[in-house]
């Protein structure tokens, strides 16, 4: 089963809108956890530990930690990378397609992208 977290940078609309497409979701806000207001290095290890893929807008940080990390031994269950200027019933649809489209090890290790090309 896939795990998720939503950045504190994430919208809330969208992440509302994947809640009510996919009530099943095992998806927490960061905001909600331990790791409010952590930097991105101490998240990526509380991701791997709790096996939640992250849900972000970070595209300006976010990958270039989770490579380092890669590169230095450790591990990741992933990153989704929503761009901000995605409207948001298309982010809503591309995520519902990506998620439902895929298993864990899809994600493993990579940054995917929304909008979907």
């Amino acid at each position: 089963m896939m795990r998720f977290a939503a950045d504190e940078n994430f919208d809330g609309d969208m992440l509302k809108g994947i809640k009510r497409r996919l009530p099943d979701l095992d998806i927490v806000r960061v905001q909600d956890t331990e790791m409010y207001q952590a930097d991105d290095p101490a998240l990526l290890a509380w991701l791997d530990a709790e096996n939640r893929i992250l849900i972000t807008h970070d595209v300006n940080t976010m990958p270039g930690f989770l490579y380092e990390r890669i590169r230095a031994g450790s591990s990741s269950p992933g990153i989704i990378i929503v761009k901000r200027s995605t409207p948001i019933g298309q982010a809503v649809d591309d995520l519902e397609l990506m998620i439902g489209a895929s298993e864990p090890e899809h994600f493993a290790n990579q940054v995917r992208y929304i909008p979907l090309p």
